[in-house]
């Protein structure tokens, strides 16, 4: 039998890290959503929105696509630091400057390749879960963690959309997914083997443990994500057992996230 600790550790780390630094975080975001939080129909829009836009990733240039992601990457950029340097734009205005210029200079070395092509991806999923996920509620939540499982279900293994979108989208040398060696290092037909996981699994894990947070105070939030990362563990080894090549992230997330939340919640 096969397993990894690399990327549950990747995902416990991440996720403990977006937790944390929520708190302090969405009181700087009330100033630029002005305090508005998603309703149920923005949920249900925003997986919609969601499952088109990697359906149509297929199909958009690379260059264009790459133009895309870069201006995305570089807002998000600008905005925190915006916010967390007393808004100075000649601070703000550094990070996606070096950003841009690291990735123009350095996407074809193995420095970008293998480290900070990770460093990035990194710290893209802290910002978007703690960008995002100040917009969501209790209830939207849990809305939302339904809509998009089953979104993730249906684009992988259904479709396979979503494994084409990635394998685009990865040519581009872009921070849209967080790949690391497996330890202990396995190897298939000569080939030593790295586990993917995508930026928006690690917000929905990151959504999910700030909610609990929220709702049930931290002790609780840091068993869950201790949770999410065992059930991605366990659904991992069975993937490297087997040599499966592709498995929705997020059902691998909420399958330990859901039993101990509803046990929570029916003992409250």
């Amino acid at each position: 039998m096969y397993f990894d600790f690399t990327m549950p550790l990747a995902l416990f780390a991440i996720t403990l890290v977006s937790m944390f630094l929520n708190e302090k975080a969405e009181s700087k975001l009330k100033f630029v959503f002005e305090e508005r939080k998603f309703t149920w129909k923005d949920a249900v829009m925003f997986v919609a929105a969601m499952a088109v836009m990697v359906s149509v990733i297929v199909f958009i240039p690379q260059m264009a696509l790459m133009a895309i992601f870069l201006f995305s990457y570089s807002m998000l950029l600008f905005i925190f630091t915006y916010l967390f340097s007393n808004k100075r734009w000649y601070v703000a205005a550094v990070p996606p400057a070096m950003f841009i210029l690291m990735y123009a200079f350095l996407n074809a070395t193995a420095l970008w390749s293998d480290y900070l092509i990770n460093i990035y991806a990194g710290v893209f999923a802290i910002l978007i879960t703690l960008y995002i996920g100040s917009l969501f509620t209790w209830k939207t939540t849990i809305i939302f963690a339904v809509l998009l499982t089953g979104m993730d279900i249906i684009l992988v293994l259904v479709t396979g959309t979503m494994v084409s979108a990635a394998t685009k989208t990865m040519g581009l040398k872009l921070p849209i997914l967080v790949t690391l060696p497996t330890l202990p290092a396995i190897e298939w037909n000569g080939r030593m083997i790295h586990m993917s996981l995508g930026l928006g699994d690690f917000f929905f894990a990151g959504l999910l443990a700030i909610q609990n947070f929220k709702k049930f105070g931290k002790k609780f939030a840091i068993l869950s994500v201790i949770a999410m990362a065992a059930s991605f563990f366990i659904f991992e080894a069975f993937l490297l057992t087997y040599q499966l090549a592709a498995f929705p992230g997020t059902l691998m997330i909420i399958s330990g996230w859901l039993p101990l939340t509803l046990f929570k919640m029916l003992k409250h």
